[in-house]
């Protein structure tokens, strides 16, 4: 059992922990050029928190199956679920959209030459990165539950 939680406490710290600092790949006052480093660095981030994140709630609904946690419908493993899900929805479903068309304008080879993003792009990169605060938070209150459980 030692070992189970020991893979699911590293893939969670590995699956959720990039979501902490993604933001700051995502920073509004960056050159093109670091704006093109970052995004490079966040597509090779992306791999973490897809086999981490899967691994952890694979692992979290095993420690809670064979383990001796109680029922599915506390609240801390109920919320713990519910974050996760939410966190995944704001990353897949707003985060990544709005970096793939950041990454898209960024990457061009007609935009290589240019000194600074359209005003759409910026509004794009914007939204990532306050979408990306969201998942932080509700990171951290997911890392929370799994502390101070009972």
């Amino acid at each position: 059992m030692k070992w189970l939680v020991l893979i699911h406490v590293l893939s969670a710290v590995i699956g959720v922990g990039p979501t902490f600092f993604g933001h700051v790949l995502v920073r509004n006052n960056q050159t093109l050029e670091q704006l093109r480093h970052s995004m490079k660095l966040a597509r090779l981030l992306d791999f973490f928190p897809k086999i981490g994140g899967s691994i952890a709630v694979i692992s979290g609904i095993l420690l809670i199956t064979l383990g001796n946690y109680g029922s599915y419908t506390q609240m801390w493993i109920l919320g713990s679920l519910i974050l996760y899900v939410l966190i995944q929805i704001v990353v897949i479903g707003f985060v990544a959209p709005a970096q793939k068309r950041v990454a898209q304008w960024v990457f061009d080879a007609t935009n290589l030459s240019k000194i600074e993003l359209p005003q759409e792009q910026r509004g794009n990169l914007s939204r990532a990165n306050t979408m990306l605060y969201a998942a932080s938070a509700m990171g951290l209150v997911l890392f929370v539950f799994m502390i101070i459980k009972p």
